[in-house]
């Protein structure tokens, strides 16, 4: 569950939607180990839940086998933390306990996060077809819809069950291929030093050609 959409939302109970709930938990086989970011009216109903102000989600430990997180999407200005901490803790824990974690958050290929958490961390990505995912306010099914696309994040092994079971939702896109490598600031200087190399040889060749 999310503990709100973003920093100006006079709610900050925002609930996954039941149809993403029942997927996820048909895809864990049956139960989710730990929801990090729960709220009083989550109905994901983990075995074990992180919530404010009892637990923060941020400062515990994940060691879990399954987990399932739907973060705030926006800032949190007390604690000076944003999604952007809630992927990274995802990447982490996948890497260091090796659970099987999911998380719903915005589409959001240009920004930093998903470069570092994301992109060369997670095995697969399912883009959802909904055009305004509607989150559940408060426990109930009266929220109005996301103004932005919304992606479901795997971070595991098993590829062949994820596809199996978010199919029906989304675009499933296998992204194995960047697994380990560095995407984003790395890559950019890497293309401008290689865009250098071919604009000097193609100046030589100029040159080259203008003083035979």
């Amino acid at each position: 569950m999310s503990a709100g959409r973003n920093v100006n939302s006079q709610s900050q109970s925002w609930g996954t939607p039941l149809k993403y709930v029942k997927a996820i938990k048909t895809f864990f086989g049956g139960s989710i180990a730990l929801d990090p970011c729960s709220n009083e009216y989550s109905i994901v109903n983990a075995e074990t839940e992180f919530m404010l102000p009892y637990n923060d989600g941020l400062r515990e430990e994940w060691n879990y086998p399954t987990i399932y997180i739907n973060p705030p999407y926006g800032a949190d200005r007390e604690k000076g933390t944003t999604i952007k901490n809630w992927l990274a803790k995802c990447a982490l824990s996948h890497k260091k306990y090796n659970s099987e974690i999911l998380a719903l958050v915005p589409v959001a290929t240009n920004t930093g996060h998903w470069k570092q958490s994301v992109f060369g961390r997670a095995r697969a990505v399912c883009f959802l077809y909904d055009t305004r995912l509607k989150f559940f306010e408060n426990g109930l099914d009266v929220g109005k819809g996301a103004p932005m696309a919304c992606a479901m994040i795997y971070w595991g092994q098993d590829f062949d069950r994820f596809f199996e079971v978010f199919i029906e939702y989304g675009a499933v896109v296998d992204i194995s291929n960047l697994l380990g490598k560095d995407i984003g600031h790395k890559q950019s200087n890497l293309k401008f030093k290689s865009k250098n190399i071919a604009d000097k040889s193609h100046n030589n060749y100029i040159t080259t050609k203008l003083y035979r």
